[in-house]
């Protein structure tokens, strides 16, 4: 068996992918992806072959991008910096993905004529996965810039330039905010905040606008979208569901009573799943209390037996990986958090320190990401951060009333909103897949997914011990 996704295999998947879409074919339905701990699939609805042919997959702008340029099927239809330096290495950087007007660090004083430098200008996009994204303040905000010192010489301080990960266009039918700064379902940009009134058609009508600004602007279309092409993008993105389905020491991972894989998260739609679901501050629609016990999949092998401690195999789960799994799961669900200096919860609550546990913010169940809007600021771009973030730009915003400042690598949400309590905040994505997309955090600060875990441990000083952290990422590895 296929034991990871090395540089060999990446080559090979990124090669089928692209010959696959270009040729106009199908890829079957589960069909399976390997990454470094298993195997990924994509349910699609119906249970039929995934169409390659759409428009999702057609350069319908003028540099030779898709949608399907930055969301691929192996890297659950997101992007990995693996498989980004893979296409690089392939195509010594002229693959579409590798254009300037955002994925280069910056768009002007750059030379991208040689494959030097095209490796420099590229270097966060190959390095970390992740698009440059120019977004102006709003004239009616509560704050202006004062500066921005970005190393790779875009520190205008009018429009400014984040780095982000490009989000999953998959399990879309969970979301209560498109985009990590919601910019694809806020009022000030003409789209519909996500509620449970107005869910799913809120979704959708969010998504078709959002396919047109990807095509104008990551695709530089000067054609609009037709209403039709459209309708087939969020029909093609609306039928995808995806999760790892197979560990490689744990094996599949809807055996035994668990229930892991796409299939059975496919499965949690309407009305199993609705805005508003466990939500912690009392949102959910149906007044039905929240409950830290978030995921249930890998209820079953609690009890499962492996090695014992004197090398005789106990049974059921010889490598000793689904007990990890389980354990993990229930640290997921359990551990106790002290949640200090988050914005979006400490301060809106006025609570210095909320007990909560990881799904105090990744609530939705078996999913992960938090079932209302609700951008939070938990540290992940601040100049504080454990994790390393100084190839980041330095932005400096001044309240214009109180003058307070504020330092951070990315505004977030408060370039939409303009509110001086929205700097720093973004939403939490959902956590399916996520072995097949590193590296972490709407800025890629976390190379792995035990970086992830040692982040939060120091962020809020949990004290896992080395044997919790391993549950843990092996539990998230699963997903």
């Amino acid at each position: 068996m296929l034991r990871k996704a090395g540089g060999t295999v990446l080559c090979v998947m990124s090669g089928l992918l692209t010959g696959l879409a270009a040729s106009g074919q199908s890829l079957p339905n589960l069909y399976p992806f390997p990454n470094a701990s298993g195997l990924l699939e994509t349910n699609n609805a119906g249970n039929g072959p995934i169409d390659l042919t759409g428009p999702f997959f057609q350069s319908l702008g003028t540099n030779g991008r898709s949608c399907f340029t930055c969301h691929r099927p192996a890297q659950g239809w997101g992007i990995s910096a693996d498989e980004v330096k893979t296409r690089f290495e392939m195509t010594q950087g002229k693959d579409p993905i590798f254009r300037a007007n955002d994925g280069s660090n910056c768009d002007h004083n750059i030379d991208t004529s040689d494959v030097g430098g095209r490796r420099k200008a590229y270097s966060l996009l190959i390095d970390r996965g992740l698009i440059r994204v120019a977004l102006p303040a709003p004239q009616t905000a509560e704050f202006q810039v004062v500066g921005v010192m970005n190393p790779y010489g875009c520190s205008d301080t009018v429009t400014l330039s984040m780095y982000r990960r490009p989000l999953p266009s998959t399990n879309l039918r969970f979301l209560s905010t498109a985009m990590w700064d919601g910019r694809e379902s806020s009022t000030q940009t003409g789209t519909q905040k996500i509620t449970f009134a107005t869910n799913p058609t809120d979704l959708l009508a969010d998504f078709a606008h959002q396919s047109v600004d990807a095509t104008n602007g990551h695709a530089q279309g000067s054609t609009p979208l037709t209403p039709q092409q459209q309708q087939a993008i969020v029909n093609f993105e609306m039928a995808l569901t995806t999760a790892q389905a197979v560990d490689y020491r744990a094996g599949a991972l809807n055996t035994n009573g668990a229930t892991g894989g796409p299939v059975t998260l496919a499965l949690q739609t309407m009305p199993a799943f609705f805005v508003g679901i466990n939500d912690p501050l009392g949102g959910n629609p149906h007044l039905i209390p929240f409950t830290p016990a978030i995921f249930n999949l890998f209820d079953a092998w609690l009890n499962t037996h492996s090695h014992g401690d004197d090398g005789h195999d106990y049974g059921d789960d010889p490598s000793g990986q689904r007990a990890s799994i389980a354990r993990g799961q229930v640290l997921f669900n359990s551990k106790p958090i002290q949640i200090t200096n988050v914005a979006g919860l400490n301060d809106d609550l006025n609570l210095a320190v909320l007990p909560g546990t990881c799904g105090t913010c990744h609530d939705s169940p078996n999913v992960g990401n938090h079932s209302v809007s609700a951008p939070l600021n938990i540290g992940v771009g601040d100049l504080t951060s454990p994790l390393d973030v100084s190839y980041l730009p330095v932005i400096t915003l001044q309240n214009k009333t109180t003058h307070e400042i504020k330092t951070t690598t990315d505004p977030g949400r408060a370039l939409i909103t303009g509110l001086w309590k929205d700097v720093g905040r973004l939403k939490g994505p959902i956590l399916r897949g996520l072995a097949s997309r590193a590296p972490y955090f709407h800025n890629g600060s976390a190379d792995s997914l035990s970086d992830v875990v040692e982040f939060y441990n120091k962020r809020f000083n949990i004290g896992f011990t080395p044997q919790e952290k391993k549950d843990l990422i092996t539990f998230l590895s699963a997903l």
